[in-house]
């Protein structure tokens, strides 16, 4: 296995070989450019933010994206994070967002793990997670899946909740024990790559896409652009009408697409993310996907 998603490029043209198996979206309208989100914040009641790429790269905050938040519910609007960070619980995410300088409250959060466990019924997981991750909330029997064949074979299921310790090796003796066996995979970041400080890393969806290619596992997707996470954050937010909800990510295929399948409104942001420096016009016509706004930050 080679390390083919290095770049802005690879990415994408991934992301676009996997289209078929992403949500159906269609009526994209013209994407208009505006300076801030305050800009637009009359026509929105709730802004939901990405993370990585539009509050943080990394363990890095990006300028300006903790007091955007204050300014905007200030002008009486709702705020989520929906993200598809899965490396920790929900105390793990508060205590991030803490780090990182910036103000949220434990139910403006939803992430991709909440909706991968929501669908994990109790059975005997082999879990793939950080080091750091006690993995305490998953429901069942977990086995940790680390360089153990046998481990690979004795479980029920497998629940991909991180790739921080994951590489090649570790992604081909699973792939050969679900050739043996066919199990359910729950994906539980659909993400291919995060921008971090010093490039992209691999996420669980770049191997979970991986072993749909290659073995005939029942693979299940959870997150953006996937529609548990956005039913999830409109569930939270009663009675706001989903075309006055604005997506805020970096990602077409992710946040752009999801959002539009949702039927809410989307702002692309440029300069941090996954298309910082790149030609996003190209990138935009040749998918197809175009936000409803676009800024360089938040």
């Amino acid at each position: 296995m080679t390390r083919e998603l290095q770049d802005t490029a690879s990415v994408f043209d991934r992301y676009e070989a996997i289209r078929h198996r992403l949500p159906a979206a269609a009526g994209f309208g013209q994407t208009q450019p505006i300076g801030s989100l305050m800009d637009v914040a009359g026509q929105v009641d709730t802004f939901v933010f990405d993370a990585f790429g539009v509050l943080n790269v990394g363990e890095t905050p990006i300028p300006g994206a903790s007091e955007r938040l204050d300014q905007l519910r200030g002008a009486g609007c709702q705020i989520r994070v929906l993200t598809n960070a899965a490396s920790y619980d929900r105390a793990g995410a508060i205590a991030k967002f803490k780090r990182l300088g910036m103000v949220l409250h434990d139910d403006e959060i939803i992430t991709s793990r909440e909706a991968a466990l929501k669908a994990a019924a109790p059975r005997h997981w082999g879990v793939i997670a950080a080091t750091s991750d006690a993995a305490a909330d998953v429901p069942g029997r977990v086995m940790r899946l680390h360089d153990d064949v046998e481990g690979y074979d004795a479980v029920e299921g497998i629940l991909f909740l991180s790739a921080a310790d994951w590489g090649p090796s570790r992604q081909a003796v699973l792939e050969a024990a679900l050739r043996r066996r066919p199990r359910p995979v729950l994906i539980a970041n659909a993400d291919l790559v995060a921008p971090r400080d010093d490039g992209f890393s691999l996420e669980p969806g770049y191997y979970g896409h991986l072993l749909m290619d290659r073995t005939q596992a029942d693979v299940s997707f959870y997150g953006k652009p996937f529609d548990d996470v956005f039913a999830m954050a409109q569930a939270s937010l009663p009675g706001v009408a989903p075309d006055r909800i604005a997506m805020c990510g970096d990602s077409l295929h992710t946040d752009i697409l999801g959002a539009r399948a949702a039927g809410w409104r989307s702002v692309l942001v440029t300069r941090d993310g996954l298309f910082a420096g790149a030609d996003i016009a190209g990138f935009c016509d040749r998918s197809g996907i175009h936000a409803d706004w676009q800024l360089p930050r938040i």
